[in-house]
């Protein structure tokens, strides 16, 4: 308190004179419409100012929730995709309407752990059998095939990798109809090998690789890879074809889970004409 008056004591005179500026710039706004303007329009920017940045502070902190909620509308775009659907009548009948019902439906979930230098990679989901998740289910990035659901819990999933010594994802040539197998030879993340493909086959360094379908766990289309060697091994009726994979697969953080609502029904048909044949 002492400090304090001391200090009033010696700037008495300069207070003094301050008081009497501030009192002569409200006269002289208050009496006077060009200054009066002037100052309304200074601050009125200083405002705006300020307001910009607290509302661009404020959208900065949100982004967590934007991204979420933009995660939720791709995971409803991708439902609404062709190859999401499946057509009700197939091309042996003539119809006016395109009438299809929806095979693929979405859930999006957040990578919690992860890992791609082991033999066998998992990636751990948020989201478990709570949210109607179960084994077997397929897993795919923002560019592509992840893996498949191996095991469930409440509320959390271990997804089997591409990266895993039992990944094989049935795969063809996107500019053509010609399948085989994606594996991980266990050596780079960034890199796997394309089997079974025929040395018949015309390849090009370059060529997509996509899902062929042909499983009930995936859509058909979904990009896998690229090839980025091509080799004709002597005794052998296949190429030793090498593949860079679409996904980076170190930086996953948004995935999707995918469950084909008619899978049960495929694989029932399947398993009743497979018992049929070894009944004959």
């Amino acid at each position: 308190m002492r400090n304090l008056l001391g200090f009033l004591s010696r700037n008495l005179f300069f207070i003094f004179f301050l008081l009497l500026e501030v009192i002569a710039i409200f006269l002289l706004i208050q009496n006077n419409r060009y200054q009066q303007s002037r100052f309304l329009n200074s601050s009125n920017f200083v405002s705006g100012r300020v307001y910009q940045s607290v509302n661009n502070a404020t959208k900065y902190l949100n982004l967590d929730i934007i991204n979420e909620d933009l995660a939720t509308e791709n995971a409803k775009l991708k439902a609404e995709l062709a190859n999401s659907k499946i057509q009700i009548f197939g091309n042996n009948y003539i119809i006016n309407d395109t009438i299809y019902h929806q095979q693929f439906e979405y859930s999006e979930t957040r990578v919690i752990n992860n890992s791609v230098t082991k033999a066998n990679n998992y990636i751990t989901l948020d989201k478990g059998s709570f949210n109607g998740i179960k084994e077997g289910m397929g897993v795919i990035g923002p560019k592509g095939v992840v893996g498949i659901v191996k095991t469930v819990s409440p509320h959390f999933s271990s997804v089997l990798t591409v990266l895993h010594s039992q990944s094989k994802i049935s795969a063809k040539l996107k500019s053509q109809n010609y399948y085989g197998s994606m594996i991980w030879d266990g050596k780079d993340y960034q890199y796997g090998k394309l089997i079974n493909i025929p040395k018949h086959v015309k390849l090009f360094l370059g060529d997509t690789i996509v899902s062929s379908g042909f499983s009930a766990i995936f859509p058909k289309g979904l990009d896998l890879a690229t090839i980025t060697g091509i080799e004709k091994p002597s005794g052998n009726n296949f190429y030793d074809i090498d593949i860079k994979f679409i996904n980076d697969f170190k930086n996953l953080e948004q995935v999707y889970v995918v469950k084909n609502v008619l899978k049960e029904e495929q694989l029932l048909l399947e398993q009743t004409t497979q018992e049929g044949d070894s009944d004959d």
